[in-house]
């Protein structure tokens, strides 16, 4: 037969992830003469007597935490595969890396609050509670640093906190070392932060901290009445903070110096934006949701107009938000 060539047909496969199990086999070995005992000492594990290899205590982890998958479940998902782990192992191993990781999450706080300019939000978090039936409500905190927008190269990270409720002393501890641009949300915990602070000899002293807003949290307000009400003054406010974002597009990414070319566009766009608001608020019911989310925007003005003249700063707060979306995910779980 004479070959004509062939043909290659490819299919997806998959081969289970699995376990194995390894032996370290350390022989003890006596001395006849002095009757000593020698053996090779036990190989170094991630924790004390731990049973557990760091690629384990990762697939764990990143189960957990990345794929949202909890250890009730993954417990189930071994099972299959004929590895008998208790969820209490489970936990117990994800307690142990904690502590283990423990100097790198610190690591990570320092780095991100060594920048001029962070993002912080809080969502919800539902927490056990023994002996109660039901969950609590807890709040965890993040704070991210990243510079890429404006062509930093320090490395993007996030640091996340807990907290048991939202009161304000939690952002207050969390930042109490940094000082620079925070931007955020207009949640009234965070604005004791931006107050002058009270010195000793009764002076007041700068906190340190400079309040960026977020555009988008405005849009919402409108965008929320707009599909309520269909309101023509709703659609006007999107469409005139829309058109800062279309400029925005271009700025994003760029250099220092070019970001800020393409946001002179904007600052005529804003000052519009925000005479018409100041004309328009006081012509609709004081008492209508369009009205609050007018007082809002026009209350931060000068927040919402910083990011104008730094090139550092964002439009919003959405490097923020994105770094919860995994938590939402995980919350469902």
């Amino acid at each position: 037969m004479a070959r004509l060539g062939e043909d290659v047909t490819e299919v997806l496969d998959y081969v289970p992830g699995h376990f194995q199990v390894i032996h370290h086999v350390r022989p003890k070995y006596a001395c006849k003469a002095c009757d000593a005992i020698t053996q090779a000492p036990a190989p170094a594990m991630p924790t004390p007597r731990g049973r557990a290899t760091p690629a384990t205590l990762a697939h764990l982890l990143v189960s957990k935490y990345c794929d949202h998958l909890p250890l009730y479940r993954q417990s189930e998902i071994y099972a299959r595969d004929g590895l008998e782990l208790d969820r209490s192992t489970l936990c117990d191993w994800v307690g142990q890396a904690v502590w283990l990781l423990d100097p790198i999450v610190a690591g990570i706080r320092r780095h991100v609050f060594a920048a001029e300019k962070i993002h912080g939000d809080d969502t919800t978090v539902p927490v056990l509670a023994p002996g109660l039936g039901r969950t609590k409500i807890g709040r965890l905190w993040v704070y991210v640093r990243d510079d890429r927008p404006f062509c930093g190269t320090a490395p993007p990270a996030a640091a996340y906190f807990y907290s048991p409720d939202r009161g304000g002393e939690h952002p207050a501890r969390h930042l109490a070392t940094f000082t620079g641009s925070h931007q955020a949300d207009g949640y009234a915990g965070f604005e004791a932060l931006y107050e002058p602070r009270r010195t000793g000899e009764g002076l007041t002293a700068n906190a340190g901290i400079t309040e960026v807003a977020c555009w988008a949290h405005c849009r919402r307000k409108f965008y929320d009445y707009w599909v309520a009400k269909k309101s023509p003054v709703a659609q006007e406010a999107i469409d005139r903070i829309g058109a800062f974002y279309e400029i925005e597009a271009k700025a994003r990414f760029a250099p220092p110096d070019d970001r800020l070319a393409h946001r002179t566009e904007t600052v005529p766009l804003v000052d519009a934006f925000f005479d018409w608001a100041g004309r328009t608020v006081t012509k609709i019911s004081a008492k209508s949701d369009l009205a609050d989310a007018f007082r809002y925007t026009i209350k931060r003005r000068e927040a919402l107009s910083r990011f104008l003249a730094d090139a550092r700063l964002e439009i919003d707060n959405n490097i923020a938000e994105n770094a919860m979306r995994g938590i939402a995910l995980g919350r469902k779980n």
